[in-house]
């Protein structure tokens, strides 16, 4: 099938590529000149695993390719996906300028029957509204599909290859049927092929991520009513995720979470309920429960140095929202490490992918190190914000002796309680009790 996708960012390039992998010829489309130039060269903007080789050997064998004419792409293709950002206004609300003037330009392109994909994360109703505004644009017939995409960051090739479901929205069993033939080869593993109105399938991606993201901040809640109790959260997770009904998946307490989908979704969200009339008070209250869980880490380290913070150096292991990506939007670490300098501490990082991203966001506030080990050298304390793999078993003998004090604040609960006390470090945790301070 020939397909075009609107948007080499995170979502448009995996699904192009993933698409161009099952052998269709896709084109991506942006408006970025010298994202183009590099994408045509294999090099992509992003950090995702397994994502540059794909890109290249889709690209070399001329399934993939990119262009910077959208009209162009349009009148080569049966299917366009709009994969355009849709960032959150002041008020929470998606901004759908961008996926509404790419619908414009498509229909003002088309030359035939075309079926209009929006893979972009969009509010209820945006359907309806691209029909009434492409249909200004053009006299040829097409179908609008609604059809979000569910990838994680850091496995997205795996999700988008071996999907749990597709969440197929449309009026048209023609457009459905399209659709149906396009994902054939990635249905194969028994994933659910759901169909169902626009709407609805609008909806099920704000309230999957809404789901997800409630999960988190009721752990991180039950986490600080444990730590206060003198209770151990993660004993807790353990018990209550053996409910089948409960589950184990998302119960880990931490520092909070970030990256481009659970804020501005769950905020999106709250704001789509309250154009309708409606307060959506648990929405409101994980977004509350979640900023404040991000400076729970600082209020941490603040109390064990007390005055003594100023001028101290601190050492973080991980920068990115979540291991396996570049991706700083919302990361915990921006409002940890904001705090500590507003603090008077400095503070030296490493991150194995995000120093560059990093970089954009802290200038040279900070130093960035080469290792996970030169970061330790002469700091006063480590503080764990993001969990590698590589720094699950590291040589705590090492971090001890590189270490000005045997102080770890540990962001995640990558550690056991008892090894740390029996390796002399003061280690502060999460919803855990605090050990040799």
């Amino acid at each position: 099938m020939k397909v075009a996708v609107v948007g080499t960012g995170y979502v448009g390039l995996v699904a192009g590529t993933c698409f161009a992998d099952s052998g269709n010829d896709v084109i991506g489309v942006d408006n970025d000149v010298a994202k183009v130039r590099a994408l045509r060269r294999g090099k992509i903007p992003i950090y995702e695993p397994g994502l540059s080789e794909m890109v290249q050997r889709n690209v070399a064998d001329g399934r993939l390719s990119f262009t910077t004419d959208l009209g162009d792409a349009v009148r080569k293709s049966e299917i366009i996906f709009l994969a355009v950002g849709t960032p959150p206004k002041k008020d929470g609300h998606a901004d759908l300028s961008a996926v509404f003037a790419v619908a414009e330009d498509t229909a003002r392109a088309m030359t035939g029957y075309r079926v209009i994909v929006t893979k972009s994360t969009v509010p209820v109703g945006t359907a309806d509204a691209l029909r009434t505004r492409m249909a200004r644009c053009t006299a040829h017939p097409f179908d609008i599909v609604s059809n979000p995409e569910f990838m994680k960051e850091g496995a997205a090739l795996e999700d988008f290859l071996k999907p749990e479901r597709v969440v197929i929205g449309a009026a048209s069993e023609r457009a459905v049927e399209v659709m149906r033939e396009l994902y054939a080869p990635f249905m194969r593993t028994g994933a659910a092929f759901v169909e169902m109105d626009n709407r609805s399938a609008e909806m099920s991606k704000y309230a999957a991520n809404a789901m997800l993201a409630a999960r988190i901040s009721f752990m991180n809640e039950i986490a600080n009513i444990c730590e206060a109790a003198q209770a151990d959260v993660t004993k807790v997770r353990r018990a209550i995720g053996l409910d089948s009904r409960i589950g184990p998946r998302f119960l880990f307490p931490g520092v909070g979470y970030g990256g481009s989908c659970f804020p501005k979704d769950v905020q999106a969200l709250g704001a789509t309920a309250r154009a309708y009339g409606y307060t959506a008070r648990i929405l409101e209250s994980v977004e509350t429960v979640n900023q404040d869980q991000k400076r729970v880490l600082f209020d941490k380290i603040a109390r064990h140095f007390g005055a003594r913070l100023r001028g101290r150096t601190i050492a973080v292991w991980g920068l990115a929202f979540k291991p396996q990506t570049d991706d700083m939007r919302e990361a915990p670490s921006i409002v940890v490490i904001d705090h500590l300098l507003k603090a008077g501490a400095q503070v030296r990082a490493y991150d194995p992918v995000a120093h560059a991203t990093a970089r954009k966001v802290f200038g040279t506030r900070i130093t960035y190190c080469s290792s996970q080990y030169a970061v330790l050298r002469g700091a006063d304390a480590l503080v764990l914000i993001t969990e590698w793999n590589e720094f699950r078993n590291p040589d705590f003998a090492r971090i001890k002796r590189l270490l000005q004090e045997p102080v770890i604040f540990d962001g995640r609960n990558q550690y056991e309680l008892a090894e740390m006390r029996e390796r002399g470090f003061a280690y502060y945790s999460i919803g855990r009790p605090v050990v040799g301070a």
